[in-house]
């Protein structure tokens, strides 16, 4: 099992955020275009628990894959979780928190416990390579954030 944490401050309040972060279709903004990430389901204005999302995402070295996860364990305005349903890890479960640092700065924490498939092949394919992707993706994410709310 792998796990990644990333903390981020942004200069807005929780309900401003809250409002974007449950938006999905806004997952567009915070992926990397190199990924060629692309929603295939027919999304809601706001997410709820038991959404499912269905999407395409081109992983380098490893071709296009379609990815199902599920929004669940929503808790209005501080967290909720994506959990993958279908797709390229044998694992993923992703917690987004959300703290109110002040009334105009907000802490969002991302938590990912995730494991991959093909065992050693899976483990060394970790070492040498997805653990930095995964790395740069969420670089990714915090750029964008830190430009949408500057």
């Amino acid at each position: 099992m792998h796990f990644l944490e990333r903390e981020i401050i942004l200069n807005t309040g929780i309900e401003n955020l809250w409002q974007f972060m449950a938006t999905p279709t806004n997952l567009n903004e915070l992926t990397p275009p190199e990924l060629h990430f692309h929603i295939m389901s027919k999304l809601p204005d706001r997410m709820y628990n038991g959404l499912l999302i269905q999407y395409a995402i081109k992983i380098p070295l490893f071709g296009r894959w379609n990815w199902l996860t599920e929004i669940k364990h929503i808790r209005e305005g501080e967290s909720f979780v994506d959990e993958q349903r279908l797709g390229p890890y044998r694992l993923w479960y992703h917690q987004h928190l959300l703290e109110p640092v002040d009334e105009k700065q907000t802490r969002m924490i991302d938590r990912v416990s995730y494991q991959l498939p093909f065992w050693i092949v899976g483990e060394l394919a970790h070492k040498l390579w997805i653990k930095k992707m995964l790395q740069d993706i969420f670089a990714y994410r915090a750029k964008r954030l830190t430009e949408i709310f500057p």
